[in-house]
């Protein structure tokens, strides 16, 4: 006869205690980093883990309707069936603190709230201006302002608006819708001292006692420390897509175990890329915004 095989219970998470299986908080990227520029600028069209796997977006380049004559042959279209990668990078952070720091009232909350912002403006600055990989990396993916085929205004803006205007013009020729408008805080400061003529301390843009609305032609403007210092976009949210995952934030006992400290990680994985790069547009100021000529 055999002897019967004694099965023991196996150590599990739910079994020890939980500096063994320290927790993994996540939250959904529109609920705590919204602001985010890569959630409000784009069109988040998937999600992706990893540095390897890429989202693929196809979009259709339209061909051309004609007129035809009643009951003759229609010619066939030939519309181009495109497709645009995007590449994502993860930015992280972690800080260590002794165990008797972090246990201190509003420690963990205030300190949490610290490394998502930090992750928030290094990923707002990467999203806009990151520097190209060199090839054959993907990773961390370019800055969406670094693509060739935006649209550049003819001149600079000085005395009046004509060169935006121009801009954006362009922009919907090409069959853009205009989302809004992202200036550096210098350029929006310019904006607002043009003035409505020579001598005059009234505002182009209504600034003065009575503040400038946050509009440029009718486009709602949102000033952002991440844009270039003196330039602004005209953007299409339609023609930008991104892959965002979930903003996750990590608390271990175990990292620094030797020293009794606590390490905390927040981590938040994006990329962006232009599926019609002409559907963008940049335009510079000039160092000073001169008074307007008198009219």
């Amino acid at each position: 006869m055999s002897t019967p095989i004694t099965t023991s219970t196996p150590i599990t998470t739910s079994t020890t205690a939980a500096a063994w299986s320290p927790d993994i908080h996540t939250f959904a990227p529109a609920d705590v980093i919204g602001n985010a520029l890569v959630l409000s600028t784009s069109t988040v069209s998937g999600r992706i883990e990893g540095d390897q796997p890429m989202l693929r977006v196809a979009y259709v380049s339209d061909d051309d309707a004609q007129f035809i004559a009643e009951g003759a042959p229609i010619d066939e279209a030939n519309p181009a069936l495109s497709e645009v990668t995007v590449a994502t990078g993860k930015v992280a952070t972690i800080v260590r603190l002794s165990r008797e720091q972090y246990v201190q009232q509003q420690t963990a909350g205030l300190l949490s709230d610290s490394l998502r912002r930090a992750v928030v403006k290094k990923a707002d600055t990467a999203y806009l201006t990151q520097p190209a990989p060199t090839a054959p990396a993907v990773t961390p993916p370019a800055g969406i302002l670094l693509d060739t085929g935006i649209e550049a205004a003819a001149a600079n803006i000085d005395t009046d608006l004509d060169p935006l205007v121009d801009l954006v013009a362009a922009l919907e020729t090409n069959g853009a819708t205009p989302s809004g408008i992202l200036l550096a805080p210098d350029t929006w400061a310019s904006l607002r001292k043009i003035k409505t003529a020579t001598g005059s301390a009234a505002t182009l843009l209504g600034a003065g006692t009575q503040d400038a609305a946050m509009s440029l032609l009718g486009l709602p403007v949102r000033v952002h420390s991440a844009v270039p210092a003196g330039t602004g976009v005209v953007y299409d949210q339609a023609a930008i897509v991104s892959a965002v995952g979930d903003l996750q934030l990590a608390v271990s006992t175990d990292a620094y175990f030797a020293s009794d400290s606590i390490a905390v990680r927040c981590t938040f994985r994006f990329g962006a890329a232009l599926v019609r790069p002409d559907r963008i547009g940049t335009f510079s100021i000039a160092a000073a915004a001169p008074a307007a000529p008198a009219a």
